[in-house]
């Protein structure tokens, strides 16, 4: 065996189709894309995902569903548990400190989860009923 007589195995290497030349060759005149149309024409072939043919699309027959809350950006949640690492009287300002909410939060809610053991002032946050009775049990208050 020489390096100059490598070849690869019959059948491996598969010639290109060359489309548009002539009668004989099985993809002359048209070349292989049909009569008119914009798949027949050049650089009109594609057509946008979710066209149907001129046929209202899917995502315009279908009803729109849900909602999203714009106020959901200036809101964050804090778990009761979590303000049991905290100490005295908690504002916003302080909850950002101990990163329990984002920095760009306006409005803050607490929520029953967890146990809470200590005695704390809330002031400026909101609170679910059940948490509420919870910290107010705990002889907690709030401030508005």
């Amino acid at each position: 065996m020489r390096l100059n007589t490598l070849k690869p195995a019959d059948g491996a290497r598969k010639e290109r189709t060359r489309v548009g030349r002539g009668i004989g060759s099985g993809l002359g005149k048209t070349a292989g894309r049909g009569h008119k149309g914009s798949f027949a024409r050049a650089g009109k072939g594609k057509i946008k995902a979710g066209f149907e043919g001129g046929q209202m699309p899917m995502q315009r027959r279908l009803p729109k569903i849900g909602f999203r809350s714009k106020m959901s950006k200036d809101t964050a949640e804090v778990l009761l548990y979590q303000l049991d690492k905290l100490e005295g009287v908690i504002d916003l300002e302080v909850l950002r400190a101990a990163k329990l909410v984002p920095p760009g939060v306006k409005k803050v809610k607490v929520v029953k989860k967890g146990e809470l053991s200590k005695k704390l002032v809330l002031k400026g946050i909101l609170a679910t009923a059940g948490a509420r009775a919870a910290i107010e049990a705990a002889g907690g208050s709030f401030e508005e």
